[in-house]
């Protein structure tokens, strides 16, 4: 059920999914209101590029905390290949989920699927706590996001938000 990738621009409604994470539950978009949210579209489980972010993520655990930010990492793999990866990167604080089936379906929805790779780009969305898109961050496939961008992106809605 694939369908042409709608225009997202910051203020529209964030794309619905529900998707199953590294411990076989369901995580549906609405679950995330309330908070600013980070989804993170990822190509590959155990790649190099990949494990750096995520291990960067795990290691700015407690400032992801402070701002009050949910945050999911989306990839195509099965919820069982995030399970081993979870417990490989020693155990994560956030959902690992799985847009495994129908394959990258998710992905396609925020624009960050690479038909031709069969895999998500390296694409960001912050969310704000009523889940409209704010803002995009990505990288070229080889290369790592800049976290401090996408934390920096979020306080700025923190501060928006409040004012």
């Amino acid at each position: 059920m694939k369908s042409a990738t709608p225009t997202l621009h910051p203020g529209a409604p964030a794309p619905h999914f529900l998707l199953r994470n590294q411990h076989g539950e369901t995580v549906d978009l609405a679950q995330l209101r309330g908070r600013p949210s980070v989804l993170m579209f990822y190509p590959f489980a155990f790649s190099r590029v990949c494990s750096a972010e995520l291990a960067e993520l795990n290691s700015r655990w407690s400032e992801i905390t402070a701002l009050g930010l949910r945050v999911c990492a989306i990839s195509c793999d099965s919820i069982h290949t995030l399970r081993a990866y979870a417990d490989e990167l020693g155990g994560v604080e956030f959902d690992l989920l799985s847009d495994f089936w129908p394959h990258g379906a998710a992905a396609e929805a925020y624009g960050a699927f690479d038909a031709q790779k069969g895999c998500p780009r390296r694409e960001t969305w912050i969310l704000d706590d009523q889940l409209r898109l704010h803002r995009r961050v990505a990288a070229e496939f080889s290369t790592s996001r800049d976290l401090a961008e996408v934390l920096s992106a979020v306080r700025e809605l923190r501060q928006d938000q409040a004012g």
